[in-house]
């Protein structure tokens, strides 16, 4: 199946063994995954929490189909909560050679926990070799208005080399350990792990709660060793008070601190609990910008121009805790640079909060903010 040459990235480099790609939205991430679809010689490994029988949803199971009637073995793990996708969309994907998973059906019978922990990765792995990761998901929200999307604004990243292996073993994992259908061993090659610091995969697992916080932890630590300047872009920001006083003692002892959230929003309940947490930020000193327009969904960060990541984490208790999440962290001054750059123009867009404003507020937005921030860890 033929597709359009995807569109140039926002930033390309070599970072230590990887070469990667910083992908804006679905007009350069969607072509870009399309293409390494395309590509696919032995296997696809694709996992997403939403997957919708869309425009976007028909264009990428038909290059999936295609790539399994030459013989990939193509893998697709869904997230059962979050999907929209019909018995007939899945029959059609199974005839073609495609193997479907649902992560967790709706259990009712199954413990709340387990219920309420979902996958909520974005990952694409085409021969182990070649990687995607970050916000999007598979649906006409993410694509491009010409091509019948909403265009919302998000971020992804491609990467080539070891750290694609990376993202293979843990959605194998996930695969294995969900009941997905046997691999077949020998086309995945289970060559040694080889992990460059340069390009670290970070990712909440499933079996044991240490292996829960990795994400989180990577972000407050980084946060609590920056100097100069913090530059966060989450588009559903409620994150724990850890991370909130690890942000204010950053802004405290002079470091620019700068937080981007969703002003528009497809959950406005987390814009009111997140506008909770204004008042603290700003009173340390922090800057926080609303952003304004189509709907932002990105979630990423950037500290001291060397530290950076791309993911699929919000900084909220469902991600943090709960949910499998996955994030790309990249050390890198070329790749922090190209970060800077993406949140400086998404400035343009924004609206600042300041604190004369904030104060500003009426007693009822004070209130619904409250009120909406007391049920933060299920929103």
């Amino acid at each position: 199946m033929s597709q359009p040459p995807p569109a140039p990235a926002f930033a390309e480099m070599t970072v230590g063994a990887h070469r990667l790609a910083l992908l804006k939205d679905g007009a350069q991430t969607y072509p870009a995954m399309l293409e390494a679809i395309a590509r696919a010689r032995r296997t696809i490994c694709l996992e997403t929490y939403i997957l919708r029988v869309d425009r976007t949803g028909q264009r990428f199971a038909e290059a999936l189909m295609e790539r399994a009637a030459a013989g990939v073995e193509v893998n697709v793990l869904f997230d059962a909560w979050g999907s929209s996708v019909s018995s007939s969309f899945l029959d059609g994907l199974r005839r073609a050679g495609v193997r479907p998973h649902a992560f967790r059906p709706l259990d009712l019978s199954a413990p709340l926990g387990k219920v309420a922990r979902r996958d909520h990765r974005k990952a694409l792995i085409v021969d182990g070799a070649i990687a995607f990761t970050g916000g999007l998901n598979l649906s006409d929200d993410y694509a491009a208005l010409k091509d019948g999307g909403a265009d919302w604004r998000d971020t992804h990243l491609r990467i080539e080399g070891p750290a694609a292996a990376e993202l293979q073993y843990f959605f194998l994992r996930t695969w294995q350990r969900t009941g997905g259908a046997p691999i077949d061993d020998e086309r995945y090659g289970y060559a040694e792990r080889r992990p460059d610091p340069a390009v670290q995969i970070i990712s909440n697992d499933l079996p044991r709660r240490r292996h829960r916080h990795g994400i989180r932890d990577a972000y407050r630590h980084a946060i609590e060793r920056a100097r100069r300047r913090i530059f966060i872009t989450n588009a559903y920001f409620l994150p724990p008070l850890r991370i909130i006083h690890a942000l204010s003692a950053a802004a405290r002892r002079g470091v620019d601190v700068r937080i981007m959230v969703a002003g528009t929003t497809d959950v406005p309940a987390v814009l009111l609990a997140s506008r909770a947490i204004y008042g603290h930020l700003l009173d340390a000193g922090a800057r926080m910008f609303e952003w304004r327009g189509r709907v932002l969904h990105a979630k990423t960060a950037v500290i001291d121009g060397l530290w950076s990541t791309v993911g699929s984490t919000n900084l909220d208790s469902q991600s943090l805790r709960m949910n499998l999440e996955v994030n790309a962290v990249v050390s890198h001054r070329g790749f922090a640079g190209a970060m800077e750059r993406m949140f400086a123009d998404d400035l343009a867009h924004c609206h600042e909060i300041t604190a004369a404003r904030w104060a500003e507020r009426p007693l009822w937005e004070r209130a619904a903010s409250w009120t909406a921030y007391l049920a933060r860890d299920w929103l």
